[in-house]
């Protein structure tokens, strides 16, 4: 597994998870048109990568942009990454984000949290 396997990947595996290949199988069929269902895992690695780079250098409120020109998938895909809220305590900070991931005329909306300690790497925090 890569060296940091809960950092920022959850996103991916929230995708996965939720809206995946799966969701037939499991009597969700109305997400089978999701944007999640047209991503390959190079969407998947890069849309992290862009994740990873608003939530470590964006403000709050500040968006950034995404797309998968490039990753050799037919569906364009495109996302907006937006910081929305960031919390202290101590030496440990959290951020609330907005990922709109766009295809095919369909939109879904993902509110990941981050958090890490000192500098350290950002971790996906599921909510419970």
């Amino acid at each position: 597994m890569s060296n940091s396997p809960r950092v920022l990947s959850g996103i991916a595996a929230a995708l996965v998870l939720a809206f995946g290949a799966n969701a037939q199988a499991a009597n969700l069929g109305f997400l089978h048109d999701t944007p999640a269902s047209w991503m390959k895992q190079a969407d998947y690695a890069s849309l992290t990568e862009a994740v990873r780079a608003a939530v470590t250098n964006k403000a709050d409120g500040e968006s950034s942009t995404w797309n998968n020109d490039g990753l050799n998938n037919s569906v364009k895909i495109d996302a907006t990454i937006t910081p929305t809220k960031t919390e202290k305590d101590g030496d440990k900070t959290c951020r609330d984000t907005d990922v709109v991931v766009n295809a095919k005329g369909q939109a879904m909306t993902l509110h990941p949290k981050f958090c890490r300690v000192g500098e350290g790497k950002w971790v996906y925090q599921q909510r419970h």
